[in-house]
């Protein structure tokens, strides 16, 4: 006996708004806890990371050392990333080390969250979507 041929597989025709609104929470979630600011904040901000030694050193001058600061790095852009790659790098690797608890713990709270509600307001997104998909506009709630 042939076997056989199964379905394949496709992709939904439409954009659910819901799902774009949740994957764009969680690229807030690891865009704060990793450079500091959202997704907007990242492309549009300025290049403002700079490092600044200072020498430190006793009053004989016999003991000197040099201590490098880096200033600008709370809020890490695009453009610091194209003009300071290495400091740039260096500064999300101790903000992901800082922030790695809080980021996974934001992240499993909201997305919990966003499954409680969408189980919450499903009736009213199935009502809307009957009005929508008529439209042929691509998209869903």
């Amino acid at each position: 006996m042939a076997k056989r041929k199964q379905k394949r597989r496709r992709s939904p025709k439409t954009i659910s708004l819901y799902d774009a609104a949740v994957a764009y929470g969680n690229l807030t979630i690891l865009t704060e806890g990793t450079v500091g600011s959202g997704p907007v904040g990242f492309f549009t901000g300025d290049f403002d990371l700079k490092s600044t030694s200072t020498s430190i050193g006793d009053s004989w001058g016999s003991h000197s050392s040099s201590m490098t600061t880096i200033s600008g790095g709370s809020q890490i852009s695009l453009r610091d990333m194209l003009n300071e790659p290495g400091m740039a790098f260096d500064q999300i690797q101790s903000n992901v080390k800082a922030n790695a608890v809080g980021m996974a713990m934001n992240a499993i709270l909201f997305n919990a969250g966003a499954k409680v509600l969408k189980r919450a307001i499903r009736q009213p997104i199935n009502q809307a979507n009957r009005l929508i998909r008529p439209l042929g506009m691509g998209v869903r709630i």
